[in-house]
């Protein structure tokens, strides 16, 4: 069993980009590993720098014509209209770009490489992951292949009968739901905003049997969170007792985040963490959505700070204010960037009251 969390990390997010234009063109596991350095929070013994998942590891989810199709539009850096149809890769937000293979194979190496660390227990940290949207034989979402669901069939080759996946992203985790249809070893769960596209994970959508989804309206904040962790996710991890948890960490639910109209802080995702992670002896950590660079940083960050039992509320050291001081983001929201997001790694709480459609909503998944 592992003692102590383990990060994951590779230096081919540090100057790989979507576009310039693009949502994803920001820094964002590269910062967090920095700030993570920045905070005197790394340890050398407990960092894994990964390459890029083999074909093979790719193909046990991934159609294999759609594997070597990404393989070749890295190569030439063209998409034939033809694989634009079918693959959706070249158009829908999906790019071309330099490393469009060898960056999404990166994530999912990390994500395999956790589930075989974790075979005894323990925890590991993959910022990278949470690809939710990947499809077998397409890109979706900004999605080109799904970490997650390559973890969780790593996890269940080991022989595990239980698996616990939940996401917190704004968006609906459809591509992992959607895998594990069939599959009674597998529970997805996932919180999004109502409306906000892939416009799925409808409350009344169990896909199934074996998926719980609760879509929550625009303002959703922290007091909220907090009341379906405890009112929903507790009892359904309770009910399940799950041998592994997959716990997707997307943060484009927090307020400073474009992308989003919901009003949650990293506060709340951080307890959210700090709870969920206890719930099953294996627990992979992932990233997922979040288009504000500052905001990433200093939330994911403070994942692995929760992870470690580091203080979260202390000013920030002058290497790490220093270091979120340097990024330049072309958003109208990146042109006067609050102070706060400089000097300090927790967000102001944002409490609120529960709405009725909150408390119907977590009462509604646990009915049989």
């Amino acid at each position: 069993m592992l003692e102590k969390p383990i990060l994951l990390g590779s230096d081919i997010y540090r100057h790989s980009i979507y576009g310039r234009k693009h949502p994803l063109s920001i820094p964002r596991v590269s910062l967090v590993l920095d700030l993570i350095r920045a905070l005197g929070w790394f340890d050398e013994t407990r960092y894994r720098a990964v390459e890029p998942a083999t074909r093979d590891q790719l193909t046990r989810f991934h159609a294999p014509d759609y594997v070597e199709a990404l393989m070749r539009a890295e190569e030439t850096r063209h998409v034939p209209p033809e694989d634009q149809e079918r693959y959706n890769i070249g158009r829908n937000g999906n790019p071309v770009f330099a490393e469009i293979f060898r960056r999404p194979a990166t994530s999912c190496a990390a994500s395999i490489l956790a589930a075989g660390l974790l075979r005894e227990g323990g925890v590991v940290h993959n910022p990278a992951g949470g690809t939710h949207h990947g499809r077998p034989d397409r890109a979706s979402g900004f999605c080109y292949f799904n970490d997650a669901v390559l973890a969780i069939l790593a996890f269940l080759d080991q022989g595990l009968e239980r698996v616990l996946y939940i996401d917190l992203d704004a968006h609906h985790g459809d591509g992992v739901q959607d895998a594990f249809h069939d599959e009674d070893r597998v529970l997805t769960v996932s919180i999004h905003e109502q409306d906000r596209w892939p416009r799925t994970g409808a409350l009344a959508d169990r896909a199934g049997g074996m998926a719980r989804n609760l879509p929550v309206p625009a303002g959703f904040n922290d007091t909220e969170l907090a009341f379906l962790v405890d009112e929903a996710l507790l009892p359904l991890a309770d009910r399940f007792q799950p041998q592994a948890l997959v716990l997707q960490c997307g943060c484009d639910g927090l307020e400073d985040d474009p992308q989003s109209r919901l009003s949650l802080s990293n506060r709340a995702i951080w307890d959210a963490v700090a709870t969920l992670h206890r719930q099953a002896p294996r627990t992979l950590v992932l990233g997922g959505g979040g288009y504000n660079p500052w905001a990433v940083a200093r939330c994911w960050a403070g994942i692995w700070g929760v992870l470690n039992s580091q203080p979260l509320d202390e000013a920030l050291p002058m290497p790490a204010q220093s270091l979120l001081r340097e990024i330049v983001w072309n958003h109208s929201r990146g042109r006067t960037p609050p102070e706060h997001w400089f000097t300090t790694l927790a967000d102001a709480a944002r409490p609120g009251p529960v709405r009725p459609e909150i408390r119907a909503a977590a009462r509604a998944i646990l009915e049989d």
